[in-house]
């Protein structure tokens, strides 16, 4: 199905937007729960997909918008399928060489993303999974001087994912956490100090204790998005852009 275009209005609440098309005013369903407020502004030119859904209160979702001559991509979940899809191509050298993988691993109280492992048999010829690699997705849209940042908004629920990471990190697993920057304008990664120095904080610990970060950006068009297959450079200190003097 092709997306409608569409200028946006209003942000009413974190899950709708008001958008006008051809004239008229429409409601659209927000697919990512951060401010995006640099996105979001008023008359920026958005791009919807209809839905076929009768049963749906809203008729369109806000997939797209047009921010710094470049497509930016609001639905967070589809960060998710990007990276997995990605791995199982091979796309990302990091993570090659798996032969086993799964969507949303349930660890304790939490769901990671993705979970990587190996079969191996052994001398029974039973099969078991090897190597455990989990990995712990990030969508990213905000960009400030060409840095990406990460949150835009605080996220206890992101520093609860990274605390569990940590845990299993000690446990002897392989643990990444991959930043996927949806706007293309994006070249370099920095956790976000200013909005949440909490989840900051805890991306630091995670690092320090073994927690690879991998960083890469998306490739956005109408007709697909596809991650560029080459990493980017990352800087876990406080910036000095924000008026914080590093130690």
């Amino acid at each position: 199905m092709d997306y409608v275009k569409g200028i946006f209005k209003a942000r009413p609440n974190r899950f709708i937007a008001e958008v006008e098309v051809e004239g008229n005013l429409e409601i659209a369903h927000v697919p990512n729960t951060g401010r995006c407020k640099e996105l979001l502004v008023e008359d920026a030119v958005v791009w919807l997909k209809p839905s076929d859904n009768p049963n749906r209160k809203t008729k369109f979702s806000l997939h797209f918008v047009e921010n710094k001559g470049v497509l930016v991509s609001l639905y967070s979940q589809q960060a998710n399928s990007i990276v997995y899809d990605a791995i199982v191509e091979g796309k990302i050298k990091e993570l090659a060489g798996y032969d086993y993988h799964q969507r949303e691993k349930t660890v304790d109280n939490s769901r990671i993303d993705i979970y990587l492992a190996n079969h191996e048999d052994d001398c029974c010829g039973m099969n078991f999974l090897i190597d455990s690699c989990y990995v712990e997705v990030k969508g990213v849209t905000l960009i400030v001087d060409g840095e990406a940042r990460f949150p835009d908004a605080p996220t206890e629920r992101g520093a609860k994912h990274l605390k569990e990471l940590i845990k299993l990190k000690k446990d002897g697993n392989r643990c990444v956490v991959f930043f996927l920057i949806q706007h293309p304008a994006g070249k370099f990664f920095r956790p976000n100090w200013e909005n949440d120095p909490v989840f900051s904080q805890t991306l630091n610990e995670a690092y320090e204790e073994g927690v690879e970060i991998l960083v890469y950006r998306c490739d956005n068009q109408l007709n697909g998005i596809e991650l560029v297959p080459e990493s980017l450079d990352f800087d876990l200190s406080q910036s000095l852009a924000d008026g914080i003097i590093d130690d």
